[in-house]
């Protein structure tokens, strides 16, 4: 398997080499022919939508992989429709509307179930002792909708709780924090303010990221659920009320974190960073901006990881699936492209593009992963990750988080009050269908 440089200036990945397939590994002279049902050559002409991919580094990168997939499926040509994760859905749903869906879809982790619960998504017919052998099983499950595999992991976004070792030593501090008490009490020696009171160093930032994905952290870590099994909404109960009170508490009791000190997508740059923060729930590519803008916090060993894990462990994980439209003129081209994208090539050069974190074990041995230690930790990790989503209501559902959780963190709805007007809400989309 060829291995990655760990140098940014290495993130755009030249020449095509050996193709270790997601089923097994090609002969030594490159990819094998991908064979159709009656054992004749895939073929036909299939379209591809990504978002993963993005400006012309990743063009680059996706370009060089499909020269290597093309030589190995001389009859099968790829149009590729780049877009954002933030018009994704938009893409995804037009195109469907339109009668005239991509062939082969990379789509978010939550997303399978709102598109195999309307026939959207074929099923690969993977065999999923297999795959849990090539992947850990918390990769594997965003893939399953009823029994059946809809959806290949590619890569994986991860969301954990990253410290500053020369903040926490200065503070007197020894080891970072495990339960919802000790972070409170670690943040509460963190934080620093001026003599006029404003807030010069949050004790711990929760807000650089997207506030539904920090609840869910301490949703998950606190041993709530987004959903029951069966479906039904479980995010409002006793421990994810819990969940969010803390959050509460970090800004409006113990003044941590002031509301608009940062948040995600702010100009400002991340303040763990900067040094206007000792903790944070952040995301694994974290590491890339340490890397670019402060190198010296590697150098001299000053950055940590951690898990929140109140009742258990846990981290949230996002990330991108390969996915076949039902409705693909050319089913065996397309599954034979989700296959490739998912293999250990084309996968560890979109994860070493994007800074992310590999879905398949056998990436972690590779050269790429060994340079990133916010991607290690992560990987050691997997069997506390959760994802969200779960029901077919659940795009309907997510973008509806932001606005409930920043009414409790503004201390304008307690936050049982928050949630459970949230609970109404997503009880309707649910039942909607």
């Amino acid at each position: 398997m060829r291995s990655i440089p760990r140098s940014p200036a290495t993130r755009v990945i030249a020449g095509a080499t050996l193709l270790l397939g997601l089923l097994g590994a090609a002969a030594c002279g490159g990819p094998a022919p991908t064979a159709d049902g009656d054992g004749t050559a895939v073929s036909g002409e299939i379209r591809l939508l990504t978002p993963i991919f993005e400006g012309s580094d990743g063009a680059a990168v996706l370009q060089e992989q499909l020269a290597a997939f093309r030589s190995a499926n001389p009859k099968v040509t790829v149009q590729v429709d780049y877009t954002t994760y933030a018009k994704l859905n938009e893409k995804l749903t037009t195109s469907i509307a339109g009668g005239r869906p991509y062939d082969v879809m990379l789509m978010g982790i939550g997303w399978v179930p709102p598109f195999a619960s309307k026939g959207v998504l074929a099923d690969l017919g993977e065999d999923q002792a297999t795959l849990r052998q090539q992947f850990n099983q918390r990769v594997v499950d965003p893939g399953i909708y009823q029994g059946k595999v809809y959806a290949l992991p590619i890569m994986l976004d991860m969301r954990f709780g990253i410290y500053r070792k020369d903040l926490f030593t200065q503070a007197g501090l020894t080891s970072p924090p495990r339960t919802f008490a000790e972070l409170r009490e670690h943040a509460v020696k963190l934080t620093r303010r001026d003599s006029g009171g404003k807030l010069t160093r949050a004790g711990v930032d929760i807000l650089s990221i997207d506030p539904r994905q920090t609840f869910e952290t301490f949703l998950w870590a606190n041993g709530g659920e987004l959903f029951t099994a069966d479906g039904k909404v479980a995010f409002n109960s006793d421990r994810g009320v819990a969940a969010l009170q803390t959050m509460t508490d970090i800004i409006r009791t113990d003044r941590s974190e002031d509301f608009g000190f940062t948040q995600s997508g702010a100009a400002t740059g991340i303040p763990l960073v900067q040094g206007r923060s000792a903790m944070m729930i952040g995301h694994n590519n974290t590491w890339l901006e340490i890397e670019k803008n402060a190198p010296d916090l590697i150098r001299d060993d000053k950055i940590g990881f951690f898990l929140l894990a109140n009742e258990r462990p846990a981290m949230f994980q996002g990330g991108t699936l390969g996915t076949v439209s039902a409705r693909s003129a050319h089913p065996a081209a397309a599954r034979a492209l989700v296959r490739f994208l998912a293999a250990e090539d084309a996968a560890l050069a979109a994860n070493a593009q994007r800074g992310n974190v590999p879905a398949l074990k056998s990436l972690e041995s590779s050269e790429y992963v060994k340079g990133n230690p916010a991607v290690q930790f992560a990987m050691r990790n997997l069997d506390s990750a959760y994802s969200e989503g779960g029901v077919p209501a659940w795009l309907d559902i997510r973008s509806e988080f932001k606005a409930a959780i920043e009414s409790a963190l503004l201390g304008r709805k307690t936050p049982r009050q928050a949630l459970d007007e949230l609970a109404a809400r997503a009880e309707t989309a649910i039942a909607r269908g």
